[in-house]
C-alpha cells in the first residue's frame, strides 16, 4: 500500500500497503544522539493481537478537544491515483482513506502500548469460519451508514467485495492478488465490469443472508479476518452509482469524513460526514472539523515550516523529515517526532527470464551502493532505512533472521565484478536497462547513485527516465519500454503480518507485483502446500520457504526495512504513528485550541 510516490517510489521503488514492525536507529550503523524519537526496536514488535468483541463507540483520547483544521504535508508523495476503495493500493491513498473515509470488514485499532490490534468495524466480530478455513461468514452491523444518511446494507458489502475480482478494470487493485487467489471461483470470473455482470449475479462465491456475508474459497484463507481489513474489502452503493472511472474522484463516505474536493497529486481536503455515528464505529474518531493533504511538498521548504515552530506548522503533521535535518529535529521536537515503523521491504527485481544466472543477480546486490542510494532518496540512514536480508521483514509472523551468503550483503563492487567474472561476463560490462520516476527530483538523484554503483561493480546502465508511475510500465506486458528492461523492482507492505500477503504477491507465478517474472514450479507448489498446512505451522513454514528461494535462486535484493519519521506540529494533539499502515495515527489526531 511510498510515503508514497505513485505507490512510493525511491529509486523506481513502490510500496503498496499495510504495515506493523519496529525499529531504532542506533542496531544498525545508523546515527547514534542522545535523544531519539519515540520508537520501538526493529523486530521487537509482535504480528499484532485480535479483539473480536470490540464495540463502538472507540475510546475517548484523553484531553481531545474538537474543531480545528490539520493540515498533512507529503513530501514527495503524489497521493493515490484514485479515490475507488476497490483500487486504491498505495499506502498514501490507503493509510488515509481506511482511516477517515472508506470502512471495511475490519480494522486496526491502537492499543495501549502502540501496537496494531485487529478489530471489527462493518463487521460486529472478525467473522466466522469453518473448520478448514474454507468459508467465512461476516455479520454487517445495522448502524453503519453512508453520507446520505442511508444505512450501509449487506447487500451494497457484497457488491464492494465483488468489486474486487475485476482485474481488468482495477488492473493494480489488492483484490487482483488476495481475492483472485482465495475466492471460490474467482479464477473463472472477470468480474462485474468486464463480464458486463453490474449486479455480480453471475458470482455465487458471495452470498448474502439477512445481515450476513459469506464468502467461499477455492483453498484455505485463514488470513480472510486480516484481508477484511483493506478497504477494498467494503461496500460500494450498488447500480451505476460506483461506476469506474467516475466514482474513483468521488467515492460516498461511510468513515466520519467525505471528500470535499481532490486535485490528483496537489490536494485533498475532507470534512466532517455528519451522518457517520461513533457509536458504530469501534476504533476511529471525529475531532477535526477539516483534514488537508498537501500532496508533492518540497521536502526542505516542509521542514522549515515544522522546526521553525511557524503558524503554517503547529496545526500540521509531515509524513517525513530530510536528512540534513533529522540532528535538529531529535533535539528539538521531543516526542512531537515519531519513528513510525512500517512491515514494508523494498526490493530490486532482476527479470529473472533475461538475468538468468544466479551470480549475476548476486553482483547486482553487491553493486547496488545501499546508503549513498538512501541519503539521495531522502532517507536517514539506520533510521527510515534498515538494511535487509530476508524478504520477510521484522515483526512478521514466523519470521527468523538469515543471510544468504552468511552476512549482511552490502556495497562492495569488487565483489561484484568478481561474480561477473566467474559467470563468464569478465570481458566487457554486463547491460542493465531500467527505468526511473523523474518527476520526483530525489529519485533523479537515488538513480544517478544507482548507475555510479553498478557500473563500479561491473555494468553498463541505460536508465530511461519516465515521467509516469513506474507501475504503469513494469505491469503492462505490451508496454514497448517495459520490454526492453531486465531490471525492474516491486517492493511491498503487506497486507497482514504473514508470509501469505508477502511471498505470493511478489513472487508467485503470474502474481500482479512478481515484476521479475519470477517462475519455479517448486516455489509455486510449496506456496500452495502452505495454506493446507496446519494454521500454528504456516508461520514457521513461509519462513523457510523465504530462506529456500533466496539460498536457491535469489530472484530479488531486498534491499532496506523501511521505518518513517513523521513531525507533528505543536498544536497537534496524541502525536503518533499507525503500527498498521507505518503513517501517522489519523483516527486519534486532533488540534488544541
Amino acid at each position: 500500500m511510498g510515503r508514497s510516490r505513485p505507490l512510493a517510489f525511491v529509486a523506481g521503488a513502490a510500496f503498496v500497503v499495510l504495515a506493523a514492525c519496529a525499529g531504532g536507529p542506533d542496531e544498525d550503523g545508523g546515527p547514534s544522539h542522545a535523544a531519539t524519537p519515540r520508537t520501538g526496536t526493529y523486530g521487537e514488535q509482535g504480528t499484532g493481537t485480535k479483539d473480536a468483541g470490540r464495540q463502538g463507540p472507540a475510546a475517548e483520547i484523553t484531553g481531545a478537544t474538537r474543531g480545528g483544521t490539520i493540515t498533512v504535508y507529503l513530501p514527495g508523495a503524489p497521493g493515490p491515483d484514485t479515490l475507488d476503495p476497490t483500487g486504491g493500493w498505495s499506502v498514501t491513498g490507503n493509510a488515509i482513506q481506511q482511516a477517515l473515509v472508506s470502512r471495511s470488514l475490519t480494522q486496526y485499532a491502537r492499543d495501549v502500548d502502540g501496537q496494531p490490534v485487529l478489530v471489527p468495524d462493518l463487521a460486529t466480530d472478525l467473522g466466522r469460519h469453518n473448520d478448514d478455513f474454507t468459508e467465512w461468514t461476516f455479520t454487517i452491523r445495522e448502524d453503519a451508514t453512508w453520507e446520505d444518511g442511508r444505512p450501509v446494507t449487506p447487500e451494497e458489502v457484497a457488491f464492494g467485495i465483488c468489486r474486487s475480482l475485476d482485474s481488468e478494470t482495477f488492473p493494480a487493485g489488492p483484490g487482483t492478488q488476495y481475492s483472485k487467489t482465495y475466492f471460490a471461483g474467482a479464477a473463472s470470473y472477470d468480474g462485474p465490469y468486464t463480464a458486463h455482470d453490474p449486479d455480480c449475479d453471475a458470482y455465487d462465491g458471495i452470498s448474502v443472508h439477512g445481515q450476513d456475508v459469506t464468502i467461499t474459497m477455492d483453498r484455505p484463507f485463514p488470513d480472510m479476518d486480516y484481508w477484511g481489513a483493506v478497504m477494498a474489502m467494503g461496500p460500494a452503493p450498488l447500480g451505476d452509482a460506483a461506476d469506474p472511472p467516475n466514482y474513483g474522484h468521488r467515492p460516498l463516505a461511510s468513515g466520519p469524513y467525505k471528500v470535499e474536493s481532490w486535485e490528483p497529486a496537489e490536494e485533498l481536503v475532507l470534512v466532517r460526514n455528519d451522518a457517520w455515528s461513533a457509536d458504530s464505529d469501534p476504533a476511529r474518531h471525529q475531532y477535526a472539523d477539516r483534514w488537508v493533504f498537501k500532496f508533492n511538498q518540497d521536502q526542505d521548504k516542509v521542514d522549515e515550516i515544522m522546526l521553525s515552530d511557524s503558524t503554517a506548522g503547529q496545526a500540521a503533521v509531515a509524513t517525513a523529515l530530510g536528512p540534513g535535518r533529522y540532528r535538529d529535529a531529535v533535539d528539538q521536537l521531543g516526542e512531537r517526532l515519531v519513528q513510525q515503523p512500517s512491515e514494508c521491504v523494498t526490493t530490486l527485481m532482476p527479470d529473472y527470464t533475461k538475468i538468468t544466472d544466479i551470480r549475476v543477480r548476486k553482483a547486482l546486490a553487491y553493486a547496488y551502493p545501499y546508503e549513498d542510494v538512501w541519503i539521495a532518496s531522502g532517507e536517514v540512514p539506520g533510521v527510515t532505512r534498515v538494511p535487509a536480508g530476508s524478504i520477510m521483514p521484522p515483526g512478521m509472523a514466523g519470521r527468523k533472521e538469515f543471510h544468504v551468503d552468511g552476512e549482511q550483503i552490502t556495497y562492495d563492487p569488487e565483489k561484484s565484478k568478481k561474480l561477473l567474472v566467474e559467470a563468464g561476463y569478465g570481458d566487457e560490462p554486463y547491460q542493465i536497462t531500467m527505468i526511473y520516476y523523474a518527476v520526483d527530483p530525489q529519485v533523479t538523484a537515488a538513480q544517478q547513485q544507482i548507475t555510479a554503483g553498478f557500473e563500479a561493480g561491473g555494468f553498463a546502465v541505460r536508465a530511461i527516465p519516465v515521467q509516469e508511475s513506474p507501475y504503469s510500465v513494469w505491469l503492462d506486458p505490451d508496454d514497448e519500454v517495459n520490454r526492453l528492461l531486465n531490471v525492474r523492482a516491486a517492493n511491498l507492505c503487506p497486507a497482514w503480518p504473514a508470509g501469505s500477503a508477502l511471498l505470493p504477491p511478489l513472487l508467485g507465478d503470474g502474481a500482479v507485483f512478481n515484476t521479475a517474472h519470477f517462475d519455479e514450479p517448486a516455489v509455486d507448489e510449496a506456496m500452495d502446500d502452505l495454506a493446507t498446512l496446519p494454521i500454528e505451522e504456516q508461520p514457521a513454514a513461509w519462513s523457510e520457504l523465504d530462506e529456500t528461494i533466496m539460498t536457491d535462486y535469489f530472484p530479488t535484493i531486498p534491499t532496506a526495512y523501511v521505518n518513517r519519521l513523521v513531525v507533528f506540529g505543536a498544536r497537534i494533539g496524541n502525536p503518533s504513528g499507525d503500527g498498521s499502515m507505518g503513517s501517522p495515527n489519523y483516527k486519534d489526531l486532533y488540534v488544541v485550541p
